[in-house]
């Protein structure tokens, strides 16, 4: 029996994390075809980068109320009908007539979208132990980079061979049978309910969300997601492919590899920053230091007005996005339990607001300027004053945060 149980929440973990591959892919997948959209539409740049930003402004908004829900009812429902809402979405996404039903397909793959992350996270705490948890955190990380890393060259292919619109419809039916699964895995196998109630004494909703609001650690934790996730995803998910085709002239399979390379970064840095954070036993000081880096790489495209050497810059950003997960191991570090799970939400709340609100301020700037072949420098180079202020207001939020000296206990296996 204990054999059947050590194998089952094996096949529930590679579920889930298969699932969060695919949902990680169609956060950035939209980005490839921004250009596509436009004509097809006949549409502008601030409409386009909204539809975009729409996913990221709903998944931020249920961050919150996700934590509350999983929280009181346990991962089964919110995985399984997250996945189904997500693979729904793109399937509405892909036989769009007009930009009003895109904008309604990126809202229902958002609400989707919002689940798996926290609920992710919950059924690692339930089937594993303290010490795998720690070690499988990190894999889900990646997991999450690789579905980035996806959603470039090899989406792309999959986009010249069966157009948008049959490759969205395509990642839609497999979202749904990846949410068909999970019902199967979760509450068949296990005989399960999919709603698992916890019976426990809480403290009052707004008792913990006053004393959260009113706390300054938390904030500094908003701002510090808040900066580097933006700048990233906010970008890369946008208007990174057609500002490589606008301004070095590269084909659109040239860019996407661009791209792709940001993401290679990023996976490899999610890893590499959290074990240098192990070494030290720190996490301020390694943050501050890949946000000094981000920073200066944002601000080498002023410098080089619009034009900077591109490809070891891309790769480099990408790298210091992978100290994004330290934020959370502030978080552990910083808050008791009963609290860390909605502080979690409330940075992570910050991180996909800023990837809300840098494409549209983005596709403004370039509407405003009139994006045309004889200025269209000029509206990148002006747009990209906002990963620029995004990154200086992430590193106030890293450069005031308190930090306890038992760091061991959070970043290092148990002895």
């Amino acid at each position: 029996m204990e054999k059947r149980n050590e194998k089952i929440r094996w096949v529930i973990f590679a579920s889930v994390l298969i699932t969060y591959l695919f949902m990680s892919a169609q956060r950035t997948a939209p980005g490839l075809i921004t250009e596509q959209l436009m004509l097809d539409f006949h549409a502008s740049a601030a409409t386009i980068g909204f539809i975009t930003s729409i996913q990221f402004f709903v998944y931020t908004g249920l961050q919150i109320p996700m934590v509350l829900m999983a929280d009181r009812f346990g991962p089964n429902f919110f995985l399984i009908v997250g996945a189904l809402l997500t693979g729904v979405g793109n399937m509405i996404y892909s036989l769009a007539p007009n930009e009003a039903i895109l904008f309604f397909a990126r809202i229902l793959t958002g609400i989707g979208d919002s689940t798996i992350w926290v609920n992710l996270v919950l059924i690692l705490g339930i089937l594993f132990s303290k010490k795998e948890f720690t070690r499988l955190i990190g894999v889900a990380g990646m997991t999450g980079s690789l579905g980035f890393l996806f959603a470039s060259v090899p989406f792309s292919a999959v986009i010249d061979f069966l157009g948008w619109r049959g490759t969205f419809r395509f990642s839609g039916i497999i979202l749904s049978v990846c949410g068909i699964f999970l019902y199967i895995i979760l509450t068949k196998k296990q005989q399960q309910a999919l709603f698992v109630k916890k019976e426990s004494e809480r403290e009052k909703l707004s008792v913990i969300f006053r004393r959260i609001f009113t706390t300054r650690r938390a904030w500094m934790l908003f701002f510090c997601h808040f900066g580097i996730v933006g700048g990233f995803i906010g970008f890369i998910s946008s208007w990174a492919v057609p500002y490589a085709m606008n301004i070095y002239g590269m084909s659109r399979m040239d860019a996407i590899q661009l791209i792709m390379l940001s993401f290679t970064g990023a996976l490899i840095g999610a890893p590499v920053i959290g074990w240098i954070s192990s070494r030290l036993e720190e996490i301020k000081r390694p943050y501050i230091f890949f946000y000094l880096i981000n920073l200066c790489c944002w601000s080498t495209f002023l410098f080089f007005d619009g034009r900077p050497p591109i490809v070891i810059l891309v790769l480099i950003i990408g790298f210091c996005f992978g100290a994004n997960s330290l934020t959370f191991a502030a978080v552990r570090q910083s808050f008791p339990v009963k609290e860390a799970g909605f502080v979690t939400g409330f940075a992570n709340t910050g991180g996909f607001l800023s990837a809300v609100l840098l494409p549209g301020i983005f596709g403004a700037i370039l509407d405003h300027i009139q994006l045309t072949p004889g200025n269209s420098s000029t509206g990148y180079y002006y747009g990209l004053f906002t990963p620029v202020l995004f990154c200086i207001i992430g590193l106030f939020g890293v450069c005031f945060m308190k930090e306890s000296k038992e760091i061991s206990d959070i970043l290092v296996d148990e002895k």
